[in-house]
């Protein structure tokens, strides 16, 4: 997980005066406020630009799930990762090499969007791995509870932005949180955790990448400038596929 929180957008706001509001010339009601104290033509840049981060993110949710379907029923390919260990190790490492140029050339078109696909289809390979040694059933309960816990959270930021209420404060603790969770998964590898161990690890990773889909989702509707939709998209989808393999795995780990 690589979080990031960019520099706020205010200086572009674009200033409306009160008789124009009250003359009729603006409609309000096409954008609700996402924040208090923000100017209408701010409010409408700002929602601009979170269609944009979306409409990215639902095109890397697409390639993941037509990457990840032919890695699970290619036989072949099924078969040259799972005999390949190495390959596969290969595999795992190339989305930490391609996040540098991704982040390097995040604004220059069409470059951003060449490594980002290419980042998008090497993580997507790793995903139908997992897939494939899980059962159907499992896979897709793990899709649908994504889908929910992801929905409520961004419904939840979106809402408690507009309250005013702030989750800036929880990049440290997340950080953290996240720098240990890392750090036990490497012991782990060479001292296997017991059952109860593994299952407490498994919901501490829930509920950390949880707490990152609300803070980047606060960081898309208050602090990512408007040219960096290309690392706001990054940072979602990786808080997204990360839950998803956690419960993945939580859901494996109570069936066996």
């Amino acid at each position: 997980m690589y979080g990031y929180a960019g520099v706020s957008g205010g200086d572009r706001e674009m200033k409306v005066s009160d008789k124009e509001m009250k003359d009729g010339g603006i409609d309000l009601e096409s954008g609700e406020m996402l924040y208090p104290g923000i100017g209408y033509g701010e409010n409408q840049l700002r929602w601009g630009f979170i269609r944009k981060v979306y409409g990215i993110l639902a095109a890397q949710i697409v390639l993941t799930t037509a990457v990840s379907a032919v890695t699970v029923l290619y036989a072949p390919i099924n078969d040259l990762l799972r005999g390949n260990s190495a390959l596969l190790l290969f595999l795992l490492f190339i989305p930490f090499v391609l996040l540098w140029p991704l982040f390097v050339y995040q604004q220059k078109h069409p470059l951003n969007f060449i490594f980002l696909g290419l980042f998008t289809a090497s993580l997507s390979v790793t995903v139908g791995v997992s897939c494939a040694n899980t059962e159907g059933r499992l896979v897709l309960e793990a899709l649908i509870l994504t889908s929910a816990v992801v929905s409520a959270l961004t419904g939840y930021t979106f809402w408690a932005s507009k309250k005013g209420k702030d989750f800036s404060f929880m990049g440290p603790i997340l950080f953290t949180s996240l720098f240990v969770l890392i750090l036990t998964g490497f012991i782990q590898m060479f001292f296997p955790f017991g059952s109860t161990s593994v299952a407490i690890y498994s919901a501490m990773s829930a509920i950390i990448f949880s707490g990152y889909i609300v803070y980047d989702t606060d960081n898309l509707i208050k602090r990512f400038t408007y040219d960096e939709y290309i690392w706001a998209s990054v940072n979602l989808y990786l808080d997204v596929l990360n839950l998803f393999l956690t419960i993945l795995r939580m859901l494996r780990q109570g069936d066996n």
